[in-house]
């Protein structure tokens, strides 16, 4: 770990980069990539999730390796720069907007978006989007949301979503291409109810329930998994399956799902002070915690912090109730030991990609021991 951690630091000297960032390892994503695409199951596609690799040239590498330009979308500004930004692109909205945000984007009249499918979670929305599609004078294509076990919202029962299809031509503006499933619950549930692997065939058992309610032409998007579960669907009635994080593998995502993924992803920042720690007040307070291990002798204040990640180099880097955490300048405990001076780099492994990764600027591409390129993000939800 310290040889790796060294090389990534020498390319950020090397590259001035002397402010908080996030660092992607190309090499490592390329490793990532290769697993996705040598254990996905041959009967599934893969659609991207933009909010967890929320960045255009990140998406574009990803998309070229896995010969893919579906999305799954959940925020307009960024919708929009996908859609200019891939002339194919088939975008599936990953939760159901409210209707006049939805009418916001299509009433400026741009033919971009009608490579984009809205999620119907209810029969109320589906009236709403049907009227819409009445007011606007277009097609606007649907993807029904289906419950198979998270329990988040959507059509509960495939009764609930027949009922729905009956409704449908009467909105003669929205054509169904299909359903998405979502069983994020799988991967959590403990061996007394079942455990992980029950829980998502009983998901995939759901998902062809409410398949089988859909006419033949109302099949082009079915759409299960996630990045923690997409791997480990072999066979079913689902088409495609969503992947994002996996990619870069935040910590959030270290699943039996992901075995063999490393993480790519890291949040580099300088350190500015090596101190021995003092908490305001008397001194013998901070002499009495330290004894009783509850405080640092040793420490150090980051260039930033307060970030969704958790500090993985130096070794021995830790948070510190104590003090805090600082969004200015972040105290860190160290070992006794630790050989850090300032102007070293800390490294912290975020928690998950979605939003981390758009928190500090161009991201700095890693590949070969050095910094290669600065990757724009998008912008933030």
């Amino acid at each position: 770990m310290k040889a790796y951690f060294a090389t990534l630091s020498d390319a950020l000297k090397q590259a001035g980069i002397l402010q908080p960032c996030l660092l992607l390892d190309l090499d490592r994503l390329d490793g990532n990539i290769a697993l996705v695409k040598e254990r996905l199951d041959a009967s599934l596609a893969v659609r991207l999730v933009d909010k967890s690799l929320a960045c255009l040239p990140l998406l574009s590498h990803v998309g070229k390796a896995l010969g893919t330009q579906r999305f799954m979308t959940f925020h307009p500004p960024i919708s929009e720069a996908v859609l200019s930004a891939f002339a194919d692109a088939d975008l599936l909205y990953g939760k159901p907007m409210p209707v006049g945000a939805a009418k916001a984007a299509l009433s400026r009249a741009d033919a971009v978006w009608s490579r984009v499918s809205w999620l119907i979670d209810t029969q109320e929305r589906l009236a709403e989007y049907g009227a819409l599609a009445d007011e606007l004078g277009v097609e606007l294509r649907i993807v029904f949301e289906i419950d198979v076990g998270l329990h988040r919202g959507g059509f509960a029962e495939p009764e609930a979503l027949s009922r729905a299809l009956k409704a449908l031509p009467a909105h003669k503006g929205l054509r169904c291409e299909g359903v998405m499933a979502y069983e994020a619950h799988a991967p959590h549930i403990p061996a007394l109810f079942g455990g992980p692997a029950k829980a998502l065939a009983q998901a995939s058992q759901r998902a062809a329930a409410f398949i089988a309610r859909l006419g033949m032409d109302q099949r082009h998007i079915l759409n299960i998994g996630g990045s923690k579960t997409a791997l480990l669907h072999h066979g079913g009635a689902a088409n495609e399956v969503s992947i994002g994080s996996a990619f870069v593998l935040p910590g959030d995502f270290d699943t039996p799902g992901l075995d063999g993924f490393r993480p790519a992803a890291f949040i580099a920042t300088p350190i500015l002070k090596v101190v021995e720690p003092m908490l305001p007040g008397p001194p013998a307070v901070s002499r009495l915690l330290q004894a009783l291990g509850r405080f640092p002798r040793k420490g150090c204040y980051l260039y930033g912090g307060k970030w969704m990640a958790e500090p993985v180099f130096p070794e021995g880097l830790t948070t510190n109730g104590l003090l805090g955490l600082s969004s200015n300048q972040q105290f860190m405990g160290l070992p006794a030991a630790a050989a850090v001076r300032p102007g070293d780099y800390a490294f912290l492994r975020p928690t998950q990609s979605e939003a981390v990764l758009q928190q500090l600027g161009p991201i700095a591409v890693l590949s070969g021991g050095r910094i290669v390129d600065r990757w724009p993000v998008l912008p933030m939800m």
